[in-house]
């Protein structure tokens, strides 16, 4: 992998200011984030090209923010493709990092995140992937008696190893709905597990059907894994989040992450989940961890058609945000008729 330095140009990109520190805690330099995105081009781009593309960026001396919309000073030669964002009621101008250039470019611009979506800018109405976001609890404890006990020294080392017994869930829901997936970190705190998917399903089929494999996943084993949306009401159990579907994004396998240390996305065998924590895999050692190789393209399996009577399920299960919504509606109506009683 070449060294970056300040001032030199490489794929037609002027890169400046190399040696500063890349954020807060980072124990990395803007120099470390160009020459691994360099060093990992091939395999990141694939997760890229053709998606519509948020980043997270941390300028020097703010705190990091999510970038949609290009900036007006984007170079002619970024291709950019405009989606409408309901949200917001305004037409968004997305990037496409589609090759080498680009992807520097967006380094030298502080761009730490990649979070692509899941449909490619041509067929925003069909996802490629249905993906499962496994949320460790953050008060989990590990027991001093379960295997492996004391093998991860960091805080949130229970919870992740809770989130890999919960991927086990996922993988067996979707093996007994006649699909299959591959996991990584996510480098913060949890896993996704993503599912090629034909592209004849629409976005609420799509979503429907990642519902129902979380539910499905749940009842295995309901003292391990929830749906609750609510927080409070998960009980230290591992959150099973649904809302990965229609036009959300999720982080890029290999992306690094705005977290100490700066760990990244890290493809994991399945059979490997018990041995690894997120901070194993950071932008300083996962070049050399992954030597020639391109786990998550090389484990990922053939997409299939998602089952009529999975997306049926999925249809009768409700949206988690809005059913939150209302309940967090009914909960404070309660608490008022409670207090205004005699």
């Amino acid at each position: 992998m070449g060294t970056a330095r300040s001032g030199e140009s490489r794929a037609g990109v002027s890169l400046t200011n190399l040696d500063q520190p890349l954020f807060e805690d980072a124990g990395a330099s803007k120099r470390d984030l160009v020459d691994y995105l360099d060093a990992v081009c091939d395999r990141i781009l694939p997760e890229l090209r053709g998606r519509p593309l948020s980043v997270m960026r941390v300028l020097r001396g703010q705190a990091p923010f999510m970038q949609k919309n290009v900036p007006k000073y984007t170079p002619s030669w970024v291709r950019t493709v405009p989606v409408w964002a309901e949200a917001s009621r305004r037409e968004v101008s997305y990037a496409l990092c589609d090759d080498r250039r680009t992807l520097l470019w967006f380094g030298n611009q502080r761009a730490i995140e990649y979070h692509p979506t899941l449909a490619r800018a041509e067929a925003m109405s069909r996802a490629t992937h249905l993906v499962l976001d496994l949320d460790p609890p953050v008060d989990a404890v590990e027991s001093s008696g379960s295997e492996g006990a004391g093998r991860f020294m960091d805080p949130g080392s229970a919870g992740f190893r809770l989130a890999a017994r919960a991927a086990l869930l996922v993988r067996q829901a979707l093996a007994d709905s006649g699909l299959a997936g591959t996991v990584k970190t996510s480098g913060a705190k949890g896993l996704h597990v993503f599912v090629p998917i034909d592209a004849r399903q629409d976005m609420e089929d799509t979503a429907a059907a990642t519902r129902a494999i979380a539910a499905r996943a749940e009842r295995i084993d309901p003292t391990l894994a929830t749906t609750a949306f609510i927080k409070a009401d998960r009980g230290g159990k591992v959150f099973l989040d649904p809302t990965r579907a229609g036009g959300a994004t999720v982080v890029a396998a290999y992306s690094p992450r705005i977290r100490p240390g700066v760990p990244v996305s890290f493809p994991v065998a399945w059979e490997d989940l018990d041995r690894v924590a997120p901070g194993d895999f950071t932008i300083r050692n996962a070049v050399g961890l992954l030597g020639s190789a391109d786990p998550w393209a090389e484990s990922m399996p053939a997409p299939r058609s998602l089952p009529a009577d999975l997306i049926e399920e999925g249809h009768t299960i409700p949206v988690p945000r809005v059913a939150a919504m209302h309940e967090g509606k009914r909960r404070a109506r309660a608490r008022r008729e409670q207090h205004d009683a005699p």
